[in-house]
C-alpha cells in the first residue's frame, strides 16, 4: 500500500488577540474557576476577517513553496467549517480563486460541528489511498471563528457578559491548512487505524446563524463518553493498542485545555488504572505540547483538532519517530480516534513556517478596543448583503499586518464578497 498523510501544514491564528486573564478580570469572572480553562490568549476576528481570509492566510504559505506543476495536481479542495456565511455557495469557491488553484479541481464544504476538520482530513486521506488519481494532492482547510457581538444600541451592562460566561474567553478564530498526498512528510496516517463513535445528542447546536444553544454539562459528558468509546473501537481494529504505551503523544480536540485534561484523566483511570501523580506527569509530557497553540488561539471548532496536531508536532520532542493518537469530537455528535507517525523531519518541516512567531506577531487588543469590536462586529453578521469594511476600525491591528501579504475582506456587494491583499 502506498503511504498517505499530511505533506505540509500551516496555521493562521488571526491578526489580533486578547489576553484572556485580563478579559476574565474585566468581566469579573471567578478567576479561581477560570484557571481550570488552561487558556492564555484568544484570537479575535476583526470585522474584515472571515472564514475565507483565515483559511487563505493559512494555506497561502504552503502553496507559495510549491511549483506550478505541483499546484496543478491539487485536485480536491475541502473547506471544513461551522462558520459558513451562505447556505449554498461554498467557502471553497472563494479560497480556490484567491489561492489561484487549477480549475480541474473538486470544491466542497463540510459542516459537522467541531468534527468537520477531521472529517475532511479523512476524506482526503482516503482519496489518496484509493489511487483513483495517482500523484494527486488534496488541500484541506479547516477554518472557524467566534464573533461575539452586541446590539450597538444596547445600554445594558449585562449585554457584554452573563450569557457568554466562560465561552467568551475560550472562543477563538483561526484556520489550519493541510496538504494531503502520497508524500507524508509531516504526518503519515495509519490506514485503517481509526475508531469512530456517534449518536444523536442535543449538547450544542446553532439553531440561528449568529447564535448558539445547548447544554455545556451535557457536552462535557458526551465528549468524555465519545473519547472512551472511540478509542475502544480503535482497539478493536488495532491489535495490542495501549492508551499509555502505543502513542508517544496525544492530540485532542480542545474546546479549552481543562476539558482535555479531564478527558485524559478519565482515560488514564479507565484504561490504565493510573494514580493521580502518574496521570499528571503523563498529561504534561504527552498532551501539553498539543495544547500550546490552542491556549493561544482558543477553540476554533472544526480546526481545533488539527491545531492541536500542529502544536504537538511543533512543540514536542521527536528524536525518533513517534506515533500520535488524535481525538476529534463534534457536538451532536460524531467523534473519531485515529493515529499516525511523525518523524524528526516532520518537526523540521513545520518549523520553517514559524507558526509560533505568527502568533507572537499578532496585535494585542486592549479592553477598550475589544469593546469597540463587540459593537462593530454586527456589520458582517450572517445575511449581510452590502457593506464596505473600515480597515481603520482598530488602526493598530491593521498596521501590524502591513507587508504581510495577508488577505482581508474589503466589502460585500449584493452578497458577493470582495477581498484585498494587505500591501
Amino acid at each position: 500500500m502506498i503511504p498517505a498523510g499530511i505533506e505540509s501544514m500551516n496555521i493562521f491564528g488571526g491578526t489580533a488577540y486578547l489576553d484572556v486573564k485580563k478579559l476574565a478580570t474585566h468581566r469579573e469572572l471567578d478567576t479561581t474557576r477560570f484557571e481550570n480553562l488552561l487558556m492564555k490568549e484568544k484570537a479575535v476576528a476583526l470585522p474584515y476577517e472571515d472564514p475565507v481570509t483565515l483559511g487563505v492566510n493559512a494555506a497561502k504559505p504552503i502553496l507559495d513553496r510549491m511549483s506550478d506543476a505541483e499546484k496543478e495536481r491539487i485536485e480536491l479542495l475541502i473547506t471544513c467549517t461551522e462558520s459558513a456565511f451562505d447556505f449554498g455557495k461554498s467557502l471553497s469557491t472563494y479560497m480556490h480563486d484567491y489561492l489561484g488553484l487549477n480549475r480541474n479541481c473538486r470544491l466542497m464544504e463540510l459542516k459537522n460541528a467541531c468534527y468537520s476538520g477531521v472529517a475532511g482530513l479523512q476524506m482526503a486521506f482516503n482519496f489518496i489511498l484509493s489511487q483513483t488519481s495517482p500523484g494527486a494532492r488534496a488541500l484541506v482547510v479547516a477554518t472557524d471563528l467566534s464573533r461575539f457581538a452586541v446590539d450597538p444600541e444596547s445600554e445594558e451592562a449585562d449585554a457584554l457578559k452573563g450569557n457568554w460566561a466562560f465561552s467568551e474567553p475560550s472562543g477563538g478564530s483561526g484556520a489550519v491548512a493541510m496538504l494531503v498526498s502520497e508524500q507524508p512528510y509531516v504526518f503519515r496516517v495509519d490506514p485503517g487505524a481509526s475508531g469512530y463513535y456517534a449518536y444523536e445528542v442535543m449538547d450544542a447546536c446553532r439553531p440561528m446563524p449568529d447564535g448558539d444553544a445547548g447544554d455545556a454539562d451535557l457536552s462535557l459528558l458526551s465528549y468524555l463518553d465519545c473519547c472512551e468509546n472511540a478509542f475502544l473501537e480503535y482497539k478493536k481494529r488495532v491489535a495490542d493498542a495501549d492508551y499509555a504505551k502505543t502513542f508517544g503523544y496525544l492530540a485532542f480536540h480542545a474546546p479549552f485545555g481543562g476539558m482535555v485534561k479531564g478527558a485524559h484523566r478519565k482515560m488514564m483511570r479507565t484504561m490504565v488504572k493510573a494514580k493521580p501523580p502518574e496521570i499528571e506527569a503523563d498529561f504534561q509530557r504527552r498532551v501539553m505540547p498539543g495544547l500550546s497553540y490552542c491556549q493561544r488561539v482558543g477553540n476554533i471548532m472544526g480546526a481545533t483538532a488539527a491545531l492541536s496536531l500542529a502544536s504537538t508536532i511543533d512543540n514536542a520532542s521527536f528524536s525518533s519517530p513517534q506515533r500520535i493518537g488524535c481525538f476529534s469530537y463534534g457536538s451532536g455528535c460524531c467523534s473519531e480516534f485515529f493515529s499516525g507517525v511523525v518523524t524528526p523531519e516532520s518537526r523540521e518541516h513545520l518549523n520553517t513556517f514559524a507558526m509560533g512567531k505568527q502568533l507572537d506577531d499578532r496585535y494585542e487588543l486592549d479592553m477598550d478596543e475589544y469593546e469597540v469590536l463587540l459593537r462593530g462586529s454586527a456589520a458582517v453578521k450572517f445575511g449581510t448583503s452590502n457593506v464596505v469594511l473600515d480597515p481603520d476600525l482598530i488602526p493598530g491591528a491593521r498596521k501590524a499586518r502591513e507587508g504581510s501579504g495577508n488577505l482581508f475582506l474589503k466589502e460585500i456587494r449584493n452578497y458577493h464578497r470582495i477581498y484585498e491583499w494587505a500591501s
